[in-house]
């Protein structure tokens, strides 16, 4: 089943991206300059599946269906969630290696370290799988650009489907580092003026596999919704013992702000089914996503997450402004993107604000029961969408200084 739902359609796809590169009109290849491009990724800790080496095969695949060959050169390296790794690479690569642009780059800390180094070189970092919201707020700078979701807009999504379930009181296990201490108080703030109330939070250290404490406390508080900010194998540890404890059972129900592909897979259906969540992406939305995953999949043996396909949305567009202008100079490049508003089968409605956001139409969704599966890794039932001005902060409201 695997095999005729993503192989077949393989060496059409391969071809087709072959054929476009050939094709490709011969001034517009000698217009372009050389680029150099770096992914910056998690490849051997929490976000390894949601990133790692699938945004490296992503990033590939965008500069093939380019058509600028060989004038882009692709480096990539392992930040191993580091804050100093991260920004010692970026200082590197743009200085003495001569990167033009920096994609990826998971896990808050590091993001906020490497946006800094790109403020400094003056060079663009494109963010994929990075949520928190202050590359795109008080620590702007013009060449940090957000391109996947980021905490308001998850929040925002999330805290109105649950309010539309009647889920008024919440507990929040979040984890104690920048991303999931700011979506909680944003989660906070929400609810609160949605009608709701916040009945307890604890934090927990990254990495954790004993969350014994924080289901006790949670299931003492009595609220009727327990969310997890969690992700990666963080995620998948606190579901597993939601179930030991049985919390559904006594009448909590359980959520995340979002979910990512890979877990589901992890934890598995029985465990996840009716979990509503919020994704910006999902590979089998309609005949445009599954066309992108058709291709992926023989790469990785698995359909791409948001974040993989954000890095490929990111890299082509990248690219086709470097084509458009003529330049890699990052002042050139992201003005374009910002005048040139854009449809993809990753982001429907997207705009690139002068904060360096893009914003583009958000997806509500739930977890498919077990009999509710037609083919491997039929796990999500879009349930909605979220427009791209309601999900995501107006830029009227952005307390970014250097908008460009």
């Amino acid at each position: 089943m695997v095999q005729s739902l993503f192989a077949a359609p393989r060496r059409r796809a391969l071809l087709g991206t072959s054929l476009a590169a050939v094709a490709a009109p011969t001034t517009l290849r000698a217009q372009s300059p050389n680029v150099k491009i770096g992914v910056l990724t998690d490849m051997s800790s929490v976000y390894a599946d949601y990133a790692g080496q699938g945004s490296v095969d992503a990033a590939r695949m965008a500069i093939a269906d380019s058509g600028l060959g060989e004038r882009v050169q692709l480096i990539s390296a392992d930040h191993q969630n580091r804050p100093d790794v991260g920004s010692n690479l970026a200082r590197a690569w743009y200085g003495d290696q001569n990167v033009d642009a920096i994609f990826d780059c998971p896990t808050s800390s590091v993001a906020l370290a490497v946006n800094t180094v790109a403020g400094q070189a003056k060079k663009l970092c494109i963010f994929s799988t990075a949520i928190i919201d202050r590359l795109t707020e008080e620590d702007c700078n013009g060449y940090g650009l957000s391109w996947t979701w980021d905490i308001y807009s998850v929040a925002r999504s999330s805290v109105v489907l649950q309010m539309r379930r009647g889920l008024d009181t919440w507990f929040i296990i979040h984890q104690d580092y920048a991303a999931g201490t700011a979506m909680a108080s944003l989660a906070r703030d929400m609810l609160t003026q949605g009608g709701g109330r916040v009945v307890g939070s604890v934090a927990h250290p990254l990495g954790t596999t004993d969350y014994a404490a924080y289901l006790l406390q949670a299931q003492a508080s009595r609220a009727k919704f327990i969310m997890f900010t969690a992700g990666g194998s963080d995620l998948i540890n606190a579901l597993k013992q939601v179930r030991e404890f049985g919390l559904v059972q006594r009448g909590q129900q359980i959520g995340t702000m979002f979910t990512v592909l890979t877990d589901v897979h992890a934890i598995g259906l029985e465990a996840l089914q009716n979990l509503n969540f919020v994704t910006a992406f999902y590979w089998d939305r309609d005949e445009q996503t599954r066309a992108f995953s058709r291709r992926f999949f023989p790469l990785r043996q698995k359909p791409p997450t948001m974040f993989q396909a954000g890095v490929y949305s990111a890299v082509t567009r990248y690219l086709r402004a470097v084509k458009a202008t003529g330049s890699a100079k990052a002042e050139d490049v992201r003005g374009w993107m910002r005048d040139n508003p854009f449809e993809d089968f990753f982001a429907r409605n997207a705009r690139l604000q002068p904060n360096g956001r893009l914003i583009h139409d958000m997806l509500t969704a739930r977890i498919k029961a077990p009999g509710e599966q037609r083919h491997p890794w039929d796990y999500y039932e879009i349930t909605g969408v979220v427009g791209a001005g309601e999900a995501f902060r107006p830029i009227e409201q952005s307390r970014c200084q250097a908008r460009f």
